[in-house]
């Protein structure tokens, strides 16, 4: 009667537990998945990214420092080992499906009031069991914790990708610095040895008294003005040089062992392949694993919710046990029905926690969309503007021509003259930024399609 009693309270109380199914997570909107809005008029086309970008820059020197960095970079090294500690989380999950088998054996005297016939004979008793215990996964605990494992994994995998995204976006703007910067040093001393000229001629009219002393301080003034200009260029270059070093895992004092002198801006002059949005949401490595993520705290609701069941557990063990064979099949059902409070706490947690994922999804993608709609639109801009900086470094140079020799035909002063110096430097300085901003945004660019990651070093999936 006890036990039929129990049976019914079992059922009833199966019966009230409210299963908790998670929700299915959302797909991005239809307009995010068409052409970028702002790639008209970029110089960009919707072919297909190449896996290996940063050979559109045709330049060998900067795919060796790439495939260095790549090779022995210290971030992607943290992710592979974070990977491999995930696979192993795994792989535990998962081994609590199966049942765990072991054996014992032990080995002793024998008490003498058990030997009653031989009470002064010492005797040895022997004992050998295999055991074993498997938890019956009526409810999908266990499976739904070796899902989240699962996801995880994938998550991991996929911040790894990340880390091979950044590394080669980071080592190709390192080198593009480094050519900036050494062309912005080849361009100021290029004017410094111009001023220098400009002083020698002013000194010797001086020395002819055909002008005064003071348009040669103003020469000499416009001289130590651009060479001043030298020392930040020169800071930015050994900062660019061993931020280099240090995606390659070399210590500053080796980053001059590099010997990076090229001069050349390296920019990508055919159009860029940019691809559409879905192609995008299904590139980015931050989106997959902020889908990962998503599935892993979803699973987790199923773990949280299994606790509302019953936990049966089978054990039992076999062997040699004091000289005789025994054998014992034990049956363990553990389970909290009464204070269903803690569970329930545990299940909304859960459910939070699905929430923020979801959330973190969602932003995931608006953030890729709108990095790539924004850089788009920079790269749109600085076209144009080193469009305009292109005519007027032409101009100038001509001004500054044409002021120069009506100075020595003595038609106008110095100062005019020196007004059309300090123009022309200005405008091809900013030139040579421009140049600079366009490799700069086209690193960007590749850098917001997430792409780069595609033929790293094969690492084997979770199954």
């Amino acid at each position: 009667m006890m036990r039929r009693h129990f049976v019914m309270a079992l059922m009833l109380a199966l019966g009230a537990c409210t299963t908790v199914v998670p929700p299915l997570a959302t797909t991005p909107p239809p307009s995010s998945l068409g052409p970028f809005g702002q790639a008209v008029g970029a110089n960009v086309e919707p072919a297909p990214l190449p896996s290996e970008w940063w050979r559109l820059f045709d330049d060998p020197a900067l795919d060796g420092h790439i495939a260095r960095a790549l090779a022995v970079n210290t971030d992607i090294r943290v992710a592979l080992a974070n990977l491999e500690a995930a696979r192993a989380t795994f792989r535990q999950a998962r081994a609590a499906i199966i049942p765990v088998a072991g054996i014992e054996s032990g080995a002793g005297p024998d008490r003498a009031d058990r030997q009653p016939s031989t009470s002064n004979v010492p005797k040895t008793s022997y004992e050998l069991g295999a055991t074993f215990a498997y938890e019956v996964d009526l409810f999908g605990r266990l499976r739904a914790a070796t899902s989240a494992a699962k996801a995880d994994t994938a998550a991991s995998a996929a911040a790894l990708d990340a880390a091979r995204v950044m590394v080669a976006a980071d080592t190709a703007a390192a080198y593009i610095n480094i050519c900036g910067a050494n062309a912005a040093i080849k361009l100021a001393q290029a004017q410094i040895a111009t001023h220098e000229q400009s002083v020698a001629l002013v000194a010797r009219r001086v020395a002819r008294g055909s002008v005064s002393s003071l348009e040669l301080a103003q020469s000499k003034a416009l001289l130590e003005r651009t060479r001043a200009t030298l020392f930040p260029m020169e800071a930015d270059r050994k900062r660019s040089l061993f931020s280099l070093a240090a995606l390659q895992g070399q210590a500053p004092a080796e980053a001059d062992m590099l010997r990076i002198g090229c001069t050349a801006i390296p920019t990508v002059k055919a159009t860029i392949p940019v691809g559409d949005g879905a192609a995008l949401i299904a590139r980015r490595p931050d989106i997959r694993e902020a889908q990962s993520r998503l599935l892993a705290a979803t699973a987790r609701i199923g773990v949280a919710a299994a606790d509302f069941y019953p936990r049966i557990s089978l054990g039992g063990s076999a062997g040699l046990i004091g000289g005789g064979f025994d054998a014992i099949l034990t049956p363990l059902i553990s389970w909290s029905f009464i204070n269903q409070g803690a569970i329930r706490a545990k299940v909304a947690a859960a459910r939070g926690g699905q929430a923020a994922a979801l959330a973190s999804w969602d932003a995931a993608i608006l953030r890729a969309l709108r990095e790539v709609e924004t850089v788009l639109a920079d790269y749109q801009a600085e076209h144009r503007r080193h469009a305009a900086l292109a005519l007027a470094l032409r101009e100038s140079e001509a001004a500054s021509s044409r002021a120069l020799v009506r100075y020595q035909l003595g038609a106008d002063s110095f100062l005019v003259a020196l007004d059309a110096e300090r123009t022309r430097n200005e405008a091809a300085l900013m030139l040579s930024s421009s140049n600079l901003r366009i490799g700069q945004i086209q690193i960007s660019l590749f850098r917001a399609l997430g792409g780069g990651w595609e033929n790293g070093p094969a690492i084997a999936t979770a199954n």
